[in-house]
């Protein structure tokens, strides 16, 4: 027998029916509560849970016996009934308290006794102030935080006010002054900040709740409190820290324990609330785990537990399904979360070491153009907008060339007046080296595989006027993604001239009775011009929506070529369709194939473009910030050229779109079924 997470485990084999191979175990994953035998299962005596790993089912064991396709568990043994499933992986948890019961040791054995110990230890200001010496925009930048702290010494102290269902912006303005105050407090050495920060949070445990019915809520407000209380422990009086900490406990981690025990779906989930939810509550576990160890250690095991399931989304490339704006938030909380555990516990638990994790710094850096605007696929702005997150990739791969754009985009922030800071999030994640120079050792053409797959080329690192193309494949029903398999954005000359629209505000949508998260094929999600592929860079048949469950994929790239299956994406409206990007210099064909259509099937190729547009029969002339680009349909193509406002249907929920076109070719299927359209793209000055 073998101890797995307390428990007593027996491991087999596959084999034929009835037969019953013990197999000696080939090592237990103790980071992630796996066991990985040759062909691995495990079974627990006494009453424990099992989770199939890859899996959203989940199942309970009862009276010591439960079945999993084909497999028996009764007592201490696990019988193979059938061979229909060879190959099964087996999470523990304890269905007892609805908590894992891993890790078996305590998490709190290592747990730092002195405070601060949450994201930063006491030394970590005077080397800040050491490495602002040396670099100018880090002077810059610490002397506007001050600024900043001073004019938040005179705001109004938070209320709780929902915006529909959420409570976000709350807890999210509640993070940026806290932690500015606490950072202030120990730049500057001024005890009123810590007394403001004190002020805040003695409001914000006034509130009923945190909002747990949306519980990224309470995961930020936790998150924002954990680091007063942590980093201003020694300016606050015993009273007050037995106050604050007592909310902490009443508001933050105790509704989290109670919906960790009643199956909350972020716990176990791929997805940004998995890494957001965990991440806050982490912190605040070890911000008061020294004087509330009960409830700390329930939620440090919860989170040791469930994060492998946000962190398995980045394997292998580092593509976020979610696209490049939601990686910002996901990611952010993934980085606080490693920071936390290794300056409380001193360790990582190996959370960095995930497939995909850290290449996902590099991977936000490739799908950036040059102009700096994000290939923002799924429901994400394209910017351009400061990744703090970027920030920690830089300083923990020893890669300080990855903030060539965001050491920009923070000096343009610091030197507009009036604008909101960059928060605290850059400062303590400052990389030891400083460069402006450009990534040149990264790839010019790159794909990363995934759940949603992206090919990016671009001419040059250093040349801001650089040719740039991102295109993706995937599938619409990952979590934020849009209808938009084979879509693109095009940059050439500084100019962005294919676009995505973005996305449309959850709560304008929601306010209006949108069902926005229902992403089923007839789904309401779906009703949003700007979420369906009738707005994106790619093809319509029928005016039909995409496959939702159709997953397009590359099958050929190299350095100038990439070509993507369509296929699935259009099950039902043709047999076969492919879509091939063949890059020549700055110039750029697009051919899409279409066979085994219904003859007088409508297809429709579609660009959205900010460019003002003039056509003169297969040429269309773009025309955008003194720069020109040519489009031109071949001649052997089936179809015309168009232009046509992108506006959404007059239905009262949908938004404008002002200043957009989309660029279009129609074509209509002859007999054969088949449809090729060749679209030649060619930048030059005016």
């Amino acid at each position: 027998m073998q101890k797995v997470c307390g428990f007593e485990a027996i491991f087999i084999r596959s084999g034929p029916a009835g037969r019953r191979d013990e197999v000696s175990p080939v090592g237990v994953s103790q980071a992630g509560a796996k066991c990985r035998a040759r062909h691995p299962v495990y079974a627990g005596t006494d009453r424990a849970g099992f989770r199939l790993a890859g899996n959203k089912s989940s199942y309970r064991l009862t009276d010591k016996k439960a079945v999993f396709f084909g497999f028996v568990i009764n007592g201490m043994k696990l019988f193979r009934l059938t061979s229909r499933f060879p190959i099964i992986t087996l999470t523990l948890l304890l269905c007892g308290s609805g908590l894992s019961a891993y890790p078996a040791e305590d998490p709190l054995k290592t747990l730092k006794p002195t405070h601060p110990r949450v994201l930063i230890e006491a030394h970590h200001w005077p080397a800040l102030k050491a490495k602002a010496e040396t670099d100018p925009l880090l002077a810059q930048y610490i002397a506007q935080l001050l600024v900043e702290a001073d004019q938040l010494l005179e705001a109004p102290p938070l209320e709780r006010r929902k915006q529909g269902r959420r409570l976000l912006s709350v807890s999210r303005e509640a993070f940026r002054r806290i932690s500015i105050w606490a950072t202030a407090r120990h730049l500057a050495d001024e005890p009123r900040y810590a007394e403001r920060a004190e002020a805040e949070m003695r409001q914000l445990i006034q509130f009923s709740d945190w909002n747990p019915s949306h519980f990224l809520d309470v995961a930020e407000m936790t998150a924002a409190l954990a680091i007063g209380y942590d980093w201003l422990y020694n300016d606050l009086d015993a009273a007050a820290r037995e106050t604050i900490r007592k909310g902490i406990v009443r508001l933050g981690l105790t509704p989290a324990v109670q919906a960790i025990r009643n199956d909350a779906w972020w716990a176990s989930r791929d997805i940004n609330w998995n890494q957001v939810c965990l991440g806050g509550l982490t912190m605040g576990a070890l911000a008061v785990a020294d004087e509330s160890p009960e409830v700390a250690r329930k939620i440090l095991r919860a989170a040791r537990e469930g994060i492998p399931n946000g962190l398995s989304v980045y394997a292998p490339d580092g593509v976020y399904p979610e696209g490049p704006g939601y990686w910002g938030y996901g990611t952010v909380y993934q980085c606080l979360m490693i920071d936390a555990v290794r300056s409380g516990l001193g360790t990582s638990w190996d959370m960095e070491k995930t497939p995909g994790f850290l290449p996902s710094g590099r991977a936000q850096v490739q799908l950036t153009g040059p102009t700096g605007r994000f290939f923002n696929f799924s429901d994400g702005r394209e910017g351009p907008s400061l990744q703090a997150a970027m920030f920690w990739f830089a300083r923990e791969l020893g890669e300080p060339e990855l903030l060539y754009q965001q050491r920009g985009l923070l000096q343009s922030r610091l030197s507009r007046e009036g604008s909101r800071g960059p928060g605290i999030l850059p400062l303590i994640w400052w990389p030891d080296k400083a460069t402006d120079a450009a990534p040149a050792s990264l790839p010019r053409a790159w794909l990363g595989e995934g759940h949603t797959p992206v090919a990016v080329f671009r001419s040059s690192w250093s040349d801001p006027d650089a040719f740039y193309l991102a295109c993706k494949a995937g599938k619409g029903s990952e979590s934020h993604a849009h209808l938009d398999a084979g879509s693109f954005v095009l940059e050439a000359d500084g100019v962005r001239w294919a676009v995505d629209l973005g996305h449309q505000g959850y709560h304008d949508l929601e306010s209006k009775g949108i069902q926005l998260w229902d992403n089923s094929q007839n789904g309401n999600r779906w009703d949003v011009f700007r979420l369906n592929n009738r707005s994106h860079n790619t093809l319509t048949i029928n005016d039909q929506l995409h496959r939702v469950d159709g997953r397009a994929r590359f099958t050929y790239i190299d350095e100038s070529t990439a070509k993507i299956d369509l296929s699935p994406v259009f099950k039902g409206q043709a047999e076969k369709v492919w879509r091939h990007f063949e890059i020549t210099g700055h110039n750029m064909t697009l051919t899409d194939n279409l066979q085994g259509l219904e003859p007088g099937a409508k297809v429709r190729w579609t660009m959205a473009t900010r460019a003002d547009v003039a056509i003169d029969g297969a040429q269309a002339t773009l025309r955008q910030d003194g720069k020109r680009m040519q489009v031109t349909l071949d001649s052997q193509s089936d179809g015309r050229l168009k232009v046509i406002p992108a506006d959404p249907p007059d239905d009262g929920f949908n938004a404008a779109n002002p200043g957009t076109s989309l660029l279009i070719v129609d074509a209509l299927a002859p007999d054969s079924g088949a449809v090729t359209i060749e679209v030649q793209f060619k930048p030059n000055d005016l």
